[in-house]
């Protein structure tokens, strides 16, 4: 036992119930603590689908495991609740076992390992109170991640990397993202390269038939009405779902 383990406790509480938590005693305030609690809680909850990773220059990549539950294709039903926060990204569905990082053919080893996908991130939190906007709080729990929707993966891709884009995020009338737009850090390979050498055995680690996830393409969008929410990359593809 750790100190965290009764907020790890809280937080898989939240995920089973539905509900939100504001839990009690030590909370996390190291990235590697975020991480104990973050392992701590898919072990109790089961599969990954993949991460979640944020990098931004000078800084370590951050990383959040994805729910293998909540990782659903494009065209499905999601619940609503009482709301939902909703990031069109470029992904990459693993495809092969990845190359050993630092390997001499490690880049051209790697486009033959990994296919580009759209894909929305599905945005909500576990916690409730101040602790819903502490950036550690909200690394332990998982980023905020919620789930993914995925689109078609590009089979026939030539090995580009995706660092402006053109693209187009739609929920109901509301339109959030048209025209073109820079992934985060600018480089979508650099930033799955990043997760690749950090990662190590966090949270089982990378495994073929899982998405990586690479920042959102505009700003966190939260809608709170249901119907039909739609997402386009040029040169990607398209993704969609329902809320209901």
């Amino acid at each position: 036992m750790t100190p965290f383990d009764p907020f790890a406790d809280a937080l898989i509480a939240a995920h089973r119930s539905g509900m939100r938590s504001a839990p009690d005693g030590a909370v996390p305030t190291t990235v590697a603590e975020a991480y104990y609690v973050q392992s701590r809680v898919i072990a109790a909850l089961g599969h990954v689908a993949g991460f979640k990773v944020g990098l931004k220059p000078g800084e370590a990549a951050i990383m959040a495991p994805i729910r293998a539950q909540h990782a659903l294709p494009s065209g499905a039903t999601v619940a609503l609740g009482d709301r939902m926060g909703i990031e069109l990204e470029v992904g990459w569905k693993i495809i092969a076992p990845l190359p050993a990082p630092g390997s001499d053919d490690f880049d051209a080893a790697l486009e033959r390992c990994v296919q580009p996908v759209p894909v929305i991130e599905l945005v909500d939190t576990r916690l409730s109170g101040p602790l819903a906007e502490d950036a550690i709080a909200k690394l332990a729990d998982f980023q905020i991640n919620y789930g993914l929707i995925v689109g078609p993966p590009l089979t026939d891709w030539d090995g580009r990397d995706f660092g402006t884009v053109t693209g187009r995020m739609q929920a109901g009338e509301s339109l959030f993202l048209d025209g073109p737009t820079e992934v985060p850090g600018g480089s979508a390979l650099a930033t799955l390269k990043a997760l690749i050498a950090a990662i190590g055995d966090h949270c089982g680690g990378l495994r073929v038939g899982q998405f990586v996830i690479t920042g959102s393409l505009h700003p966190l969008s939260y809608v709170d009405a249901a119907g039909e929410v739609t997402g386009h990359i040029d040169g990607l593809g398209a993704v969609s779902f329902t809320l209901s």
